[in-house]
């Protein structure tokens, strides 16, 4: 019976020892917990207030050599459409001007070209005939500066001529000088330096005469040239009047025809917008031909006779915008609208 009241003891014991450290480790687990808790806010807290924090920008970074590549295969397409762009573009129109539509640009255009064709095609039937004048013009200003030179070295040999008699006439003095003191002499050193003169003054009266030869033969040579020269000078100033009279006839039969086309591409020029103007000028310009609007023909360029792709030569059959060959850069126009006689709207103005 003891035995069995110690046994039950000792069992109570334990139970006691057991249950107080489970409650040991669970007052341990809510501490530890908190203090996890604890620690994972700390770093909620900073990230929040890095984040609240104002963020630098960070610096552009350089382009790479293939992004600057595919930058220059973009200029080229830009610059062909800044081109169409700028004829294209609104033009800034007064109140009391007239907007004209695309179709009608491009048939100005071209009658301004037609008119500027044919005013080039009756200066080419002058011919050469202005640039022989001016040829001829200027090889006689030539001539005659040419002359007034040789004129010019014939004065300066006479003076040197004169000179040179001069210097001989006081050397046959000198000389008489000597040869009158020769025969007054007291001893031979004097007797030799008096012929010493004597004969200096006589060489240089022969060198003297040897440039005075030298000098008229440099005349003579200067005047036959200057007969040779005036003789061409003759020659041109007779071709070169008839000349002037040749082209003076031709002037004069064109004249009347020239003026007309004149006036006739000033008033398309006063329909034209300056910037479409001044475009076709500088197109026109640079053009070999002259041409500044072109057909298109056999199904390419009219100026370069490049090939035209369809959907192209579609766009420029409906009149939308100008188009520009991406080749020569001249003006590109429907041969249909070319060929129409007269726009409505145009005639009426």
């Amino acid at each position: 019976m003891a035995k069995k009241n110690e046994a039950v003891v000792e069992t109570n014991e334990a139970v006691k020892t057991t249950t107080k450290k489970a409650a040991s480790v669970k007052a341990t687990k809510p501490a530890a917990a908190k203090k996890d808790e604890a620690g994972d806010k700390e770093p909620v807290e900073k990230k929040a207030t890095a984040d609240s924090e104002p963020t630098k920008p960070e610096p552009a970074k350089k382009s790479t050599h293939k992004k600057a590549a595919t930058d220059k295969k973009g200029s080229k397409e830009t610059r062909v459409e800044a081109n169409e762009f700028n004829f294209n573009a609104p033009s800034a129109k007064g109140p009391g001007e007239k907007e004209y539509s695309v179709e009608e640009k491009l048939y100005l255009l071209y009658q301004l070209q037609n008119t500027v064709s044919e005013i080039d095609t009756i200066k080419t039937l002058r011919g050469e005939l202005p640039l022989e004048v001016q040829d001829l013009e200027d090889e006689i200003a030539g001539l005659r500066t040419r002359l007034e030179n040789y004129q010019a070295e014939i004065r300066s040999f006479d003076e040197n001529v004169i000179a040179q008699k001069n210097n001989i006439s006081e050397s046959k003095l000198l000389v008489e000088k000597y040869k009158a003191q020769l025969e007054n002499v007291r001893n031979n050193r004097e007797y030799d330096n008096l012929s010493k003169e004597v004969e200096y003054q006589e060489l240089e009266i022969e060198f003297l005469e040897k440039k005075i030869k030298e000098f008229n033969a440099a005349i003579r040579q200067k005047k036959e040239s200057i007969s040779g020269i005036k003789e061409m000078l003759e020659g041109r100033k007779y071709d070169l009047d008839m000349k002037k009279k040749e082209l003076q006839e031709i002037v004069a039969e064109t004249r009347h025809e020239e003026e007309i086309l004149r006036e006739k591409a000033k008033s398309f020029e006063e329909k034209i917008e300056p910037r479409l103007l001044n475009a076709f000028k500088r197109i026109r310009k640079g053009a070999r031909n002259g041409l500044a609007i072109v057909n298109i023909e056999r199904d390419a360029c009219g100026g370069c006779f490049n090939k035209i792709p369809p959907q192209k030569q579609l766009d420029i059959k409906l009149h939308k915008k100008i188009i520009v060959c991406e080749y020569c850069g001249r003006v590109m126009i429907d041969p249909e609208l070319a060929n129409i006689d007269d726009i409505k709207d145009l005639k009426t103005d």
